[in-house]
């Protein structure tokens, strides 16, 4: 039995001579350059939707489209592809993903030449800055329709921002000598700075300007006036129920008492202005 013990240690001693040392993991540079162990999201808000860091990081924003495949997935891609694949609109410049790296990629060079800087930290604060926190949409049917502000979510931020900045520097490379890939350096750069010269900078500012005209709207108020209740008609007999007339703020229709429907009249005052608001100021 102790024999086999001692051969047993002895074989587990040559293979672990054999495994050679685990070695630290190097450190992921995208395009073999950029480091994104530095990138600050500034945004708390955002920071679950703008993969970039840790797990995130790549060195080809390429991932053959495995994000592509459930809904909601595109938020854990890399933000570098995100971008990357929105500059392949339109059609005819679908599937042209080479194309589109290597625009990135320049981008990229001519970002760090211009300001010094990360250029994943300038894509990064572009978002950030491009993202409108208020929309407005449109509420009711065919005859009324108006608008009404909403809160935008942090993934859509997110997809606006970075269709923004595809379309501004798509329309400022149409007809201009410049590249698209300097258009679009020019773009991040302004985006992140914050500039009126951004395309998605100027788009996201008219769309809270739009949501800040068209306010959220709240509903009616109700009170109970107490007014003597005019005379019952002979063909409705009025229950007493203290006189009061139910109308709401906006020059609603006058009820009396004797007109609320029997479960109103059952429920004490402060219940039944409660369900009056929750109606939208009628019985």
């Amino acid at each position: 039995m102790a024999d086999w013990d001692d051969e047993a240690e002895a074989a587990t001693a040559a293979v672990e001579d054999m495994v050679p040392p685990t070695a630290d993991m190097p450190e992921v540079h995208l395009f073999g350059k950029w480091s994104c162990e530095d990138v600050q999201v500034p945004d708390i808000s955002l920071q679950d939707y703008i993969a970039v860091k840790e797990r995130h990081a790549r060195y080809m924003p390429h991932s053959a489209g495995r994000y592509a495949a459930k809904r909601f997935r595109k938020s854990q891609c890399p933000i570098v592809e995100r971008l990357t694949d929105s500059l392949m609109m339109h059609g005819r410049n679908n599937g042209k993903k080479l194309m589109a790296v290597r625009i990135v990629k320049h981008a990229f060079e001519i970002i760090h030449l211009t300001t010094g800087e990360n250029p994943l930290q300038v894509l990064v604060t572009a978002i950030v800055k491009s993202g409108p926190r208020e929309d407005s949409t449109r509420i009711g049917r065919a005859g009324a329709v108006r608008r009404q502000a909403v809160d935008v979510s942090p993934l859509r931020r997110v997809n606006q921002a970075i269709w923004l900045l595809c379309t501004g520097a798509r329309e400022a490379a149409f007809r201009n000598i410049k590249s698209i890939a300097e258009c679009l350096a020019d773009e991040l750069i302004n985006a992140a700075k914050g500039s009126s010269n951004s395309y998605a900078i100027k788009k996201k500012d008219e769309l809270e300007r739009v949501a800040k005209s068209n306010p959220t709207s709240e509903r009616p108020a109700v009170h109970a006036s107490p007014v003597t209740a005019a005379p019952a008609p002979a063909a409705a007999s009025a229950p007493s129920g203290g006189g009061r007339r139910w109308t709401t703020v906006q020059s609603g229709p006058v009820l009396e008492e004797w007109q609320l429907p029997a479960r109103y009249r059952r429920l004490p005052l402060e219940e039944r202005e409660i369900e009056c608001i929750n109606n939208g100021g009628m019985p």
